[in-house]
C-alpha cells in the first residue's frame, strides 16, 4: 500500500484503512490513486469476500486535503477536470466493486468522505460521527459524489444538504439513509463483525451480485424486459454450482461449503 493507506487481511476479509490521521484522512491525488488501485486489487482477488473501509485517528475522512485544494485552485480548468475524473473513478470503483463493502464510520465524514460512505453497501457509524456536504461554502458542489449520495439519501434530502452545506449527526444520517446502523463506539467493531459474519454465510456470487441486481432494478424503465432479465438471472443461479450447493445444503439441513462461522468472521 502506502503511508496513506494500509491493507489488513484476515481470512476472506480485507480492511482498507485510510491512514492520514494528522490530516483527518483527507484526500489528495495520491490517496485517490492509491485507494482506487487497492480497490481494483481486492476486487479482483478471488480469496476476498468482504471489504471493510475504515480510517485511523479522529475522523473517517474530512474530504479534500486543503493543500490539494489550494493547488487545484491554481490549476487550469482542464487539469481540474482530469483531477475530478480521477475522484469520480474512485467512487465508481467502490460503488461497483464486485465484493460486498462495509463502511466503518468512527468519526467525521465530510465532502468526499460522505461519498465513500454512500458508495459502500453497508454503513455503520457511532453517535459522535458528524457529516457534511460542505462544498457550497466554497462556491462548489459535490458533483462527482452526487450520483451515490443522491442514491443513498434521496433527491429531497440532497437538495437540502447540497445547498446548505449544514452539518448533521449520526442519528440524522441514519434517518435519511446514509447510515444503516448507529451503535456506541465500544460496540462498533462487534456491529461490523455481525455484518461480516452474515456476508460470509451468503453465497459469494450472490452476495457480490446483489448490488448489480439492485442497480439494474433501479434503472429499469421496461418492466417486461426487467421481468425477462430477472427470470433469466434466477434460472441461471439455480443451475449454477453455487445455487445447487446452496439449495442442497438447505434441503440437507447443513451449512453450505462456503459458509464461514461467526466466530471465524470476527476480525
Amino acid at each position: 500500500m502506502s503511508d496513506a493507506l494500509t491493507l489488513v487481511r484476515t481470512g476472506a476479509v480485507a480492511r482498507l484503512r485510510l491512514d492520514r490521521p494528522a490530516l483527518h484522512n483527507a484526500f489528495d491525488a495520491a490517496l485517490i490513486a492509491t485507494l482506487t488501485a487497492a480497490l481494483d486489487a481486492v476486487g479482483g482477488d478471488p480469496d476476498v469476500r468482504v471489504v471493510v473501509l475504515e480510517g485511523t485517528g479522529a475522523s473517517f475522512s474530512a474530504g479534500a486535503d486543503l493543500n490539494w485544494m489550494r493547488s487545484m485552485a491554481a490549476a487550469s480548468e482542464a487539469d481540474n477536470r482530469e483531477d475530478a475524473i480521477a475522484l469520480a473513478r474512485l467512487m465508481r470503483t467502490l460503488d461497483e466493486l464486485p465484493k460486498p463493502t462495509i463502511a466503518r464510520v468512527h468519526g467525521a465524514a465530510f465532502g468526499g468522505g460522505v461519498g465513500l460512505v454512500a458508495c459502500c453497501d453497508i454503513a455503520i457509524g457511532v453517535p459522535g460521527a458528524k457529516f457534511g456536504l460542505t462544498e457550497s461554502r466554497l462556491g462548489l458542489l459535490p458533483a462527482t459524489i452526487a450520483p451515490y449520495v443522491v442514491a443513498a439519501i434521496g433527491t429531497r434530502n440532497a437538495r437540502r444538504y447540497f445547498a446548505t452545506a449544514e452539518l448533521f449527526d449520526a442519528a440524522q444520517a441514519q434517518r435519511i439513509g446514509l447510515l444503516h446502523e448507529v451503535v456506541e463506539a465500544d460496540a462498533l467493531d462487534a456491529a461490523v463483525d455481525r455484518q461480516i459474519a452474515l456476508l460470509l454465510k451468503a453465497g459469494p456470487n450472490a452476495a457480490a451480485g446483489a448490488k448489480r441486481l439492485v442497480r439494474a432494478v433501479a434503472a429499469a424503465t421496461d418492466r417486461d424486459l426487467l421481468d425477462q432479465d430477472n427470470a433469466s438471472l434466477i434460472a441461471a443461479l439455480r443451475v449454477s454450482a453455487e445455487g445447487q450447493e446452496g439449495l442442497t445444503a438447505f434441503l440437507e439441513k447443513r451449512p453450505a461449503t462456503w459458509a464461514t462461522s461467526e466466530k471465524d468472521a470476527h476480525v
